[in-house]
């Protein structure tokens, strides 16, 4: 078994754990696939993972399968925008860490 962690991603963890929970238990080769036509940001990123994850088992990526791909709260980036009448808003920029593990069949 092997894995890959990306930490400190700029994505939102809730919307990326909808893509992780896609790829779960696929075959690598075909998730790899299926994550390249998904038009999200988050797609892009846990590809790059999942492929580092391959790479790391040293294994073909027909030969692999998804064991377990988690996506972790990261620290949240809190910034500031102008309002009106002299106020402030928060914005948050949520961070990612991101754990994808494989193991040959």
């Amino acid at each position: 078994m092997a894995r890959a962690l990306l930490k400190f991603v700029r994505v939102s963890p809730t919307k990326s754990r909808l893509i992780a929970r896609e790829v779960q238990g696929m075959n690598a080769e075909q998730a790899m696939a299926a994550l390249e036509f998904t038009p999200n940001k988050a797609a892009k990123i846990i590809a790059k993972v999942v492929a580092s994850a391959v790479a790391n088992s040293g294994i073909d990526a027909q030969d692999c399968v998804i064991k377990s791909c988690r996506v972790d709260n990261g620290p949240v980036l809190k910034r500031f925008t102008q309002r009106a009448r002299g106020t402030a808003s928060g914005i948050r920029k949520p961070t990612a860490h991101i754990l994808v593990e494989v193991e040959g069949k």
